[in-house]
């Protein structure tokens, strides 16, 4: 479909720009069960690995010549698409600079028994118990992501997954693996134990270095709150509580430090790839 036979929207102030605009607020995604993503990669992602919870595509004149693949990609999967204002789009948009393509999509969530399905006997986890800021969760996922983690559990007391910070942080990652929410922590804690999952606390004061940590067979990061840490309770829930190894610096951020041990279970499970070429995410 030619730009020219694609709907325009060019009111900003029209019912349709309202309801997508709402999807930045937490009420109005779980109302309706939907999300914003936006930008170019997380949206080529989205029709790329989900796109059967892909709704609406948006785009101005100007993205829709810079990202012909993306409109490709929608028209394959029979994504409804319009071609919008600038001032549309930015009415849309969460950003203050948004890129030009924006989609709505239904919520990418799957059950807790479903992730768990995906850790098999050798994969790894991440658990995110009280983590809060959307920039550190979406990093984490990208993270866990790139270093072939089966699954990301987030608690019932983490930020929301589907929040439009986590979303653009995670630069389509979300799309990439299974991820369940909503679970109370200790729930959470008891269903990996239970499907023999080990569970390993990224703690600054762990008693093991994560060098000699023992990354053999099913087992799950356990990560805290970015300010205050890991309450005691889920420190005593685990097997293990694992420190990182550092000098000079006082500690590492949350983001950081997982991404540290993600890649230490990567290179145990002898997943990881040749540096040689950036990847695009």
């Amino acid at each position: 479909m030619s730009a020219s036979d694609r709907p325009l929207l060019s009111n900003a102030r029209s019912e349709r720009v309202r309801e997508v605009s709402a999807l930045g607020r937490r009420a109005a995604r779980a109302r309706s069960g939907r999300f914003l993503v936006e930008g170019p990669q997380a949206v080529r992602e989205l029709l790329r690995y989900a796109a059967g919870h892909a709704r609406a595509l948006y785009v101005t004149a100007a993205a829709g010549e810079r990202h012909p693949e993306i409109l490709d990609a929608a028209g394959r999967e029979d994504v409804p698409t319009w071609t919008c204002t600038e001032e549309v789009l930015a009415a849309m948009a969460d950003t203050g600079s948004p890129q030009g393509v924006l989609a709505v999509a239904e919520h990418v969530d799957v059950p807790l028994d479903e992730a768990l399905d995906a850790v098999g006997p050798g994969g790894f986890a991440v658990v995110l118990t009280h983590v809060r800021d959307p920039g550190n969760a979406g990093t984490v996922l990208r993270g866990a992501s790139a270093f072939g983690a089966a699954a990301v559990l987030v608690s019932a007391a983490s930020v929301d997954v589907h929040h439009p910070k986590v979303v653009r942080s995670t630069v389509g990652a979300l799309f990439h693996l299974p991820v369940s929410v909503g679970t109370p922590v200790g729930e959470l804690l008891d269903a990996c134990r239970g499907r023999g999952i080990r569970l390993l606390a990224a703690d600054g004061g762990g008693e093991v270095a994560l060098p000699d940590a023992d990354l053999a067979g099913p087992h799950a990061w356990v990560l805290g709150n970015e300010a205050w840490g890991m309450p005691d309770d889920v420190l005593a829930a685990c097997d293990a509580g694992v420190a990182i190894p550092i000098e000079r610096a006082e500690s590492l951020n949350l983001a950081m430090a997982a991404t540290v041990c993600l890649h230490a279970s990567a290179a145990a499970a002898g997943e990881t790839r040749s540096w040689g070429r950036p990847g695009r995410t």
